[in-house]
């Protein structure tokens, strides 16, 4: 890992009309549109869904590298996150998150040791740790037989 701080820059520009277009240095163009709930097609990204995103994929990421430097034994890992979006005070602003983790683990992994694994990495999200909305997290390991 580099030392911090680390600098990423993203660049987007649009017309009058249409999607946004995201870009950064040796990354394919990203194309984002307002979500249904803002008048976009409501089938493609959009900011809202890159942010929760961002959430599912940073634990994944953080709990992927607490499981190799503990050695905990894993097949596969779902996340899914639902995000509350709402007025407070005037301000749109994502206000709760939920996470729901399931972890699929070998016979004989120290259960555990597994769920201690999946709240480590809630906590050590850089993501989550970044926003003021409320996360809480419901992890289940199911051990396959």
């Amino acid at each position: 890992m580099q030392a911090f701080p680390h600098i990423y820059r993203v660049a987007g520009n649009a017309a009058g009309e249409g999607a946004v277009t995201l870009t950064s240095a040796g990354l394919d163009a990203l194309q984002s549109w307002p979500p249904a709930e803002f008048g976009g097609p409501g089938n493609a990204w959009s900011p809202e869904t890159l942010l929760v995103g961002a959430i599912a994929d940073c634990y994944l990421l953080s709990f992927r590298a607490i499981a190799r430097v503990g050695g905990l034994a894993w097949t596969r890992i779902e996340c899914n996150v639902e995000a509350k979006l709402d007025r407070v005070e005037g301000v749109t602003r994502f206000t709760h998150y939920t996470m729901r983790v399931d972890l699929h683990v070998p016979p004989g992994t120290d259960e555990e040791a597994a769920l201690k694994a999946l709240l480590k990495a809630k906590k050590t999200c850089l993501i989550s740790n970044s926003l003021t909305a409320e996360g809480e997290i419901n992890a289940v390991v199911h051990r396959e037989d």
